[in-house]
């Protein structure tokens, strides 16, 4: 349609040329190329800065995503913990406790990048659309100029005598050359605007990711170093040592230092034995040679024989109840031996 007007323009005005049809001829190919270019430049902000939109978007439910899984695994971390011996159980739960903390600051993050990221880029949604508007309108204008020409270029032809029919065709065509005009210049000023702060926009959004991203990283780095250390301060062989007390009841190691000490084999048990009766009889035939001697003391007197025959049968009773006492002993320590042995097998 533009090259028609073009063609017919360059033919009909051949003969009756005026300036101001050669100004408005060249001032429409002149507002058509930019306004081309302004328009692939709104087209270039929307369709990227879309595709930016929605991959900051990703970024960020991704990232609110990791937080909800750390807050299950600190969660995990300390019902764990609670089972677990003193050194393990501390050790875990600081460094649940710091971990629980790095989230806070994880979901400050995603705060921060929805205000100062996603949202700017959204909100280039409504204003690329706004540019399009403005750009309708001066394509409308330029459209009406184009009309306006062509038929004052028809009226050309068909009248070429009729000064007063091709005066209205030219006066139509400088209003709607006028409108064209003002609407090109208030696009270019528009766009001019709309140019300078996408760039501004721009550097303030990636200025602002960074920003947050190393604030969050700076915490992240301190906090893990402290986790870290609360992990290492843990004590394996304490922990070790009171796990393996938990195996034995309290007593079971000095029950068993005593049974390792009178521990022997069954031979040495049973002369052990035999030696205790051994010497149980020597004291025995020892208090019998005694009892002789006294009796042939007949010089002594009888008080002294009452008292010593009386201190005689106590020290028999005594020894016959030690001999008692010790055998009882004897069997239960075979006794306890033998489940001992049972227990270990």
């Amino acid at each position: 349609y533009k090259l028609s007007i073009i063609y017919s323009f360059s033919s009909a005005c051949v003969v009756n040329i005026c300036p101001f049809l050669i100004f408005t001829y060249f001032s429409l190919v002149s507002r058509d190329n930019q306004t081309r270019q302004i328009q692939d430049a709104v087209s270039n902000v929307e369709k990227h800065f879309g595709e930016l939109c929605q991959i900051f978007a990703g970024y960020v439910r991704k990232t609110a995503r990791l937080r909800d899984k750390a807050d299950l695994l600190v969660n995990e971390i300390y019902a764990y913990a609670a089972t677990e011996t003193p050194n393990l159980k501390v050790g875990l739960k600081n460094f649940a406790d710091e971990f629980s903390r790095l989230q806070d600051y994880r979901q400050a993050e995603v705060d921060r990048l929805e205000a100062k990221v996603v949202e700017p880029l959204k909100s280039y949604g409504t204003i690329v659309k706004l540019k399009r508007d403005d750009l309708k309108a001066t394509l409308t204008a330029k459209n009406r100029e184009a009309k306006q020409l062509s038929q004052l270029e028809k009226t050309r032809q068909r009248n070429p005598s009729d000064r007063h029919i091709i005066y209205q065709a030219e006066s139509e065509l400088h209003r709607a050359s006028l409108d064209a005009t003002r609407t090109t210049r208030q696009l270019e000023e528009t766009i001019d605007n709309f140019e300078k702060q996408k760039i501004k926009d721009i550097k303030n959004i990636f200025s602002e990711f960074i920003t947050i991203e190393m604030l969050f990283h700076g915490k992240a780095l301190e906090i893990y170093t402290a986790a870290y250390q609360n992990i290492q301060n843990i004590d394996e062989n304490e922990d070790l040592e009171v796990f393996r007390s938990s195996l034995y009841p309290p007593d079971y190691q000095s029950r068993l230092d005593i049974v390792r000490a009178n521990s022997k084999s069954p031979l040495q048990r049973t002369g052990s034995l035999k030696s205790s009766l051994r010497t149980v009889q020597i004291s025995s035939s020892m208090l019998r040679k005694d009892e002789e001697e006294e009796e042939e003391d007949e010089d002594e007197e009888e008080e002294e024989e009452e008292e010593l025959d009386a201190t005689k049968e106590e020290q028999e009773l005594a020894l016959i109840v030690e001999c008692q006492t010790t055998n009882d002993q004897f069997q239960r320590m075979e006794q306890n031996l033998l489940k001992m042995d049972n227990f270990s097998s």
